[in-house]
């Protein structure tokens, strides 16, 4: 595996917001993170590609990938050093594998797919499509939410992976991540 996409251990446990775009995962972060006194990640996705638009009018290519999962790991490796007990992560190489078969007909590089069998995480909080979907420069898919959802939904059951299904408003989802937070703890 590439060295540039380890996870360098850490104390705090691990929590990955998953799913399709616009189901909430960033705004749960955010508010898991300031409940908990503690790190979130942001999906470094979005921050490469809005300036790849916003100074050139370009989306994603396949050469764009493997930096972005190189920055997606190093800032999560940074965050880890700084969280309390629990670190937040808005995304993961795995949810860029999910995209990437999905957008490059079932291609994802290599080195993305081993990070993947070696990553460490506590657990998943798989983000409903039940809010409505909101346009940006980089979202394009209002349409393939529930074909997005389930094939998120089934890389998590494929992979034995634990998680839980996070639904309703953002007061509902964090009630309920916090009672899952809770038994992680004990």
């Amino acid at each position: 595996m590439e060295k540039t996409l380890r996870q360098i251990p850490s104390d705090c446990l691990k929590i990955v917001l998953f799913g399709p775009e616009s189901s909430g995962k960033t705004t749960l972060a955010k508010a898991l993170a300031e409940k908990y006194e503690t790190e979130w990640v942001p999906e470094f996705m979005r921050g490469y590609l809005q300036e790849k638009w916003d100074l050139h009018g370009e989306h994603i290519t396949k050469e764009d990938l493997i930096p972005i999962a190189q920055g997606q790991i190093r800032t999560e490796n940074e965050k880890a050093l700084s969280a309390n007990s629990y670190l937040f992560c808005d995304t993961n190489l795995r949810e860029m594998k999910v995209y990437c078969e999905y957008y490059y007909d079932g291609f994802c590089p290599e080195a993305i797919l081993e990070a993947c069998k070696n990553e460490q995480y506590d657990h998943y909080f798989l983000t409903q499509i039940d809010i409505p979907w909101e346009k940006d420069d980089l979202r394009d898919r209002p349409d393939d939410r529930l074909t997005l959802f389930r094939t998120f939904e089934s890389e998590l059951i494929t992979n034995h992976l634990p998680y839980t299904l996070l639904e309703g408003t953002l007061e509902e989802r964090i009630h309920a991540a916090s009672q899952v937070l809770q038994t992680l703890k004990e």
